[in-house]
């Protein structure tokens, strides 16, 4: 025969798994944190895969594209208070060279090396360039896509190959939404 109402008994094994639930929780492994998606940046439309392996999880992200302006979208994303990607675009005149102009901030990014992406390119172990000829509003331009603050992935060969493959992908994408033709 039981003791105790049947109540009583079913109260404490919800309360026991409540609280064996709250505890694994606890363990190391086991958090809040948050893979996070973003598939627009600057006002465009992005891979999420393409930018997945420069964030890691966290409790919150942020976008900011408060410095975004005609011809020169900008945007900084932040997780956890600490940025990890800085996207910067620009249509600039036809005879500036965009890769000799950074060099030197490209040599401060880490290991420069070319890349066969648009007419131009350079991957750096923390960020990366490319341009490419177009025509924005019936003149001759260049359109240059340039992201630094990357430091993840931790392996450098992987966080280069990723840098490679978003400004392959986004650099066409960010070229159309900007009004400059190939």
């Amino acid at each position: 025969m039981m003791t105790g109402t049947p109540g009583k008994r079913s109260t404490v094994s919800v309360r026991g798994a409540a609280l064996l639930g709250a505890a694994l929780m606890m363990l190391p492994g086991c958090s809040s944190q948050k893979t996070f998606e973003v598939s627009e940046l600057c006002g465009t439309k992005v891979d999420p895969a393409l930018v997945a392996p420069f964030l890691p999880e966290g409790e919150e992200l942020k976008v900011d594209d408060s410095l975004t302006g005609p011809g020169q979208p900008r945007c900084k994303v932040y997780v956890d208070g600490t940025l990890h990607l800085y996207l910067r675009g620009d249509i600039v005149e036809p005879d500036f060279d965009p890769l000799k102009a950074t060099e030197q901030s490209m040599r401060r990014l880490g290991d420069p090396a070319p890349a066969d992406i648009g007419d131009g390119a350079t991957i750096a172990d923390h960020g990366a360039m490319a341009v490419r000829a177009c025509t924005h509003q019936g003149e001759k331009r260049q359109y240059v896509l340039d992201l630094d603050g990357v430091d993840r992935p931790q392996d450098t060969a992987e966080r280069r190959r990723a840098l490679e493959e978003f400004l392959r992908s986004q650099l066409p994408v960010a070229m159309e939404a900007e009004g400059c033709r190939p």
